[in-house]
């Protein structure tokens, strides 16, 4: 099972009998340590379903199970590998009774939060302020706090009014028996740390414990998983402080230093070897990272070979800097025979609306590009808000979709009622759903807010019998737009919205939805790859049912054969032949400073924190780059309406490179590009006049 893997690899996999940190480099095989470690406990007698494996992203879990999978076959199907919200989700299910939760507690998503926030404030707040209040409330989560604690250390008038209207989110999602996200970590704390029975349950369920990406963790996930290994403390973290990028959402480089402090029989071993990238390109990572404090000193090396040098490369403007990303694409295809798909190309930058030129550019010459880390079309909150809808006609039991759905729009039902109805489902063991018909209920509500949530429930009841009943796409469409005129939602879209643009948008998608499901019901297109087929009609209940199916429309991407543009932050984990960094300007990369001189001397210790995160995320970009790597700036860039003069990043001087081969003038390379290209065309076109 330990074939291929080198000493340092070796030494990780094998040390099974406590604490152990894995510093993994960029590309030093960090995955493959996991599950051959994975399939070395289990070869030593540790049964699969003791062994949890913890990752950051679904897509980081999926790609560790089936390589496990491909290493130990069925029994990999038994190890627990998942997110840390998806075990804290099985711990609240299985021991939420204790804190007052039933195992089907809706777990709402932050369209639903900022929802509840602004209705817990009287409902007049503008998004923009109640997105502030919950980023503020989920920080204070990830540290630990609740409303209570936040309120004793508030530390200005702004941050004492979150945190009582921190204290009315918390009562409301008790009363609707719901979780957020960042409950899904907090509240598996308090059940190990409250509640012993809980704690020597879990403790002896889990043999090891191994954490990916463990440089991600913040405080909170820190002391779960301190409590979940307990004193034995068999567990193995994973990670790199040089690629801690996520210190904006509570990741904290503290977690690493504690470790040797909490554990001290902590074994590190150091991964070196990079099995990703050239010489030259891990020579222009190491130079870039090492000004940064080092917790755990090391240094990558490659054996692939020197490989073609780091090209800067400067630009006018964003415009000529795009025009420049494609030429250097259009070379390195031209260049070698075959040439490279587009999925080998990747243009990597600090900001979303950084892709703007590049899309353009790519567009003109018909190069097939992908933007990743966009919003998906289904995770839109008019979209979640129709599906709301259609979960409820098919399971009636879904309380998240029934809380979702009985105020999008609202119904003159408040906060006051749902809880009162949530805490009867609770106590007679029903659904919320389920609870509208019990013969008790009227002794537990008011008379006025019965009758709206009757009238809610039949007309669900009457929704789904006519769906069952509609066929075909024109019967389809008909139905759906005369739901939505029933319930008012394009006015609760315009009301919801400052900008009108931003609600027509909105609108707009809405009305794609409904032609999106009216094809599917007159059978011209198929529900999972919405390819065009002949089919027979089908009801709208049916098609509803299907919807479920989404996610491998957008899983089909990853097999397209496309230039992908991605932020920083979306690029972590992946990996291209060939990377260009764009816009690698001061203010852009690092991001604002917000000192006077633009370096890092004489500032405050929170500048010179987040300017060293900067440069990790420099050295994230870098490392991204298996094969060739270019780096541009531009001369001027746009700040608002109007264009500026710039300046090469810091980070670009740190690299070190031998500027002599870096600077390289693609004009006449482009120009000669160019002509080649003319002459191909040409020449195809005699030959077909043949």
């Amino acid at each position: 099972m330990s074939a291929g893997l080198n000493l340092a690899q070796l030494q990780a996999v094998h040390y099974t009998h406590g604490p152990c940190l894995v510093l993994a480099g960029a590309g030093s095989g960090k995955t493959r340590v996991i599950t051959h470690k994975i399939a070395h406990l289990i070869e030593h007698g540790l049964e699969p379903r003791r062994i949890a494996a913890i990752t950051f992203t679904n897509k980081a879990a999926a790609e560790m199970r089936e390589r496990a999978q491909g290493l130990i076959g069925r029994r990999a199907k038994e190890v627990l590998i998942c997110t840390f919200h998806a075990l804290g989700v099985r711990m609240v299910r299985e021991d939420g009774r204790v804190l007052g939760l039933k195992p089907q507690f809706s777990i709402l998503d932050t369209d639903d939060v900022t929802s509840i926030l602004k209705d817990a404030a009287g409902g007049t707040t503008d998004a923009a302020t109640a997105r502030q209040w919950q980023w503020t409330i989920s920080r204070w989560k990830n540290q630990g706090l609740n409303a209570a604690a936040a309120l004793a250390q508030a530390q200005d008038e702004q941050e004492r009014s979150t945190a009582v209207l921190m204290a009315r989110y918390e009562e409301r999602l008790s009363a609707y028996q719901s979780v957020d996200f960042d409950d899904l970590i907090s509240l598996p704390l308090k059940l190990l740390r409250d509640f012993p029975d809980v704690r020597a349950k879990w403790q002896a369920l889990l043999g090891h414990v191994l954490v990916d990406e463990y440089q991600d963790t913040n405080a909170t996930q820190y002391e779960l998983l301190k409590l979940l290994v307990g004193e034995r403390g068999h567990f193995t973290a994973v990670g790199d402080d040089d690629q801690s990028i996520y210190g904006w959402r509570g990741a904290t480089l503290d977690n690493l230093k504690k470790l040797p402090q909490d554990f001290p029989a902590l074994k590190v071993v150091k991964l070196e070897q990079n099995y990703r990238s050239t010489s030259a390109i891990l020579r222009a990572a190491n130079n870039v990272i090492q000004p940064n404090p080092k917790l755990f000193p090391k240094t990558l090396f490659s054996e692939l070979g020197e490989g073609e040098p780091v090209r800067v490369v400067d630009a006018d403007s964003e415009e000529h800097e795009a025009e420049r990303a494609v030429a250097r694409i259009q070379s390195l295809r031209a260049a070698s025979n075959p040439p490279p798909e587009w999925r080998s190309f990747a243009i990597l930058y600090r900001a979303n609306h950084q892709a703007k030129p590049f899309e353009k550019a790519l567009r003109k010459v018909n190069i097939p590009y992908k933007v990743s880390g966009g919003t998906s079309f289904f995770d839109r909150a008019e979209i979640k808000d129709l599906c709301a809808w259609f979960r409820l006609w098919i399971n009636s039991d879904d309380d998240p979709a029934f809380l979702r759905a009985i105020s999008s729009p609202k119904r003159g039902i408040g906060h006051t009622t749902l809880g009162q109805l949530g805490g009867f489902a609770t106590q007679h063991k029903q659904s919320m759903f389920e609870a509208l018909f019990n013969a008790m209920l009227p002794a537990a509500i008011p008379k006025r807010a019965l009758e709206g949530l009757h009238e809610f429930g039949r007309y669900i009841n009457d929704l789904e019998y006519r769906a069952r009943h509609t066929h075909g796409a024109e019967a389809a469409y008909a139905f759906l737009q005369d739901w939505l005129q029933e319930i008012g939602y394009e006015k609760h879209i315009y009301d919801g919205e400052e900008s009108e643009k931003v609600a027509a948008a909105r609108w707009t998608n809405v009305l794609e939805f409904c032609d999106w499901m009216a094809q599917r019901a007159g059978g011209q297109l198929d529900e999972a790859a919405g390819d065009v087929i002949t089919t027979q009609s089908k009801s709208l209940l049916e098609v509803a049912q299907t919807i479920a199916l989404l996610s491998t429309i957008s899983e089909r991407e990853k097999d397209q054969d496309m230039v992908t543009l991605s932020t920083l932050h979306a690029s972590k984990g992946l990996e291209w032949p060939h990377v260009i960094l764009a816009g690698v300007t001061e203010g852009m990369l690092p991001f604002k400073l917000d000192d006077d001189n633009g370096r890092d001397t004489d500032v405050g210790e929170d500048i010179v924190q987040r300017l060293q995160e900067e440069r990790r995320l420099m050295y994230v970009g870098i490392t991204r780059a298996q094969r060739t790597l270019a780096v541009g700036w531009t001369k001027k860039r746009k700040k608002g309406r109007e264009m500026v003069k710039a300046q090469p990043s810091r980070f670009i001087a740190e690299m070190k490179l031998d500027q002599a081969t870096a600077q390289e003038d693609y004009r006449e390379k482009f120009r000669a590009l160019q002509a080649e290209f003319a002459a191909r065309a040409a020449a195809a076109v005699a030959a077909k006049s043949r």
